[in-house]
């Protein structure tokens, strides 16, 4: 089954922490690990990554924290995935010790399975953290109208 490592979830989440929250400046590892229910060091691991591998830039001392190294829309799920967990592999087959695979004469699955395979990473290629921060909804939402009338017309009665 392919699924995202908690590492890679957590880096998707901070990461799109950072892009919604751009105009407030740095936020720390311990601000994001709180705000989300996250274990602080594993963050942090995480954070260090996404750094080192100039997805963020890092800003010390008291007020220190992070900040995404470049524009939101310039950085894919992809980069995010692949510098937290590595490469993205669906099958055996794609590694580079994939062919010596014993089934490999025989398979009948390999090249449509390399098309999802491709799917895959062009999709998780084509969604940018600013993607993910489309989505987000607004903290405190308007109570919804009580009358029917207001349906009607767009227009509190």
């Amino acid at each position: 089954m392919l699924k995202l490592t908690k590492k890679a979830d957590y880096g998707l989440i901070a990461l799109k922490h950072l892009a919604v929250n751009a105009n407030q400046g740095v936020a720390s590892a311990k601000e994001i690990a709180e705000c989300y229910h996250i274990p602080p060091q594993l963050l942090a691991k995480v954070l260090q990554k996404l750094n080192k591998s100039g997805l963020l830039r890092s800003e010390q001392g008291t007020n220190g924290g992070y900040r995404l190294a470049r524009d939101a829309r310039e950085i894919s799920t992809l980069d995010a995935i692949r510098t937290i967990d590595g490469p993205i592999i669906l099958t055996h087959c794609f590694t580079e010790h994939g062919s010596g695979c014993s089934q490999s004469d025989k398979c009948n699955v390999r090249e449509p399975l390399r098309k999802v395979h491709e799917g895959i990473l062009n999709l998780l290629g084509g969604i940018s953290i600013w993607d993910l921060a489309q989505d987000e909804t607004p903290a405190v939402l308007p109570p919804p109208p009580s009358h029917k009338l207001y349906e009607l017309t767009g227009k509190p009665v």
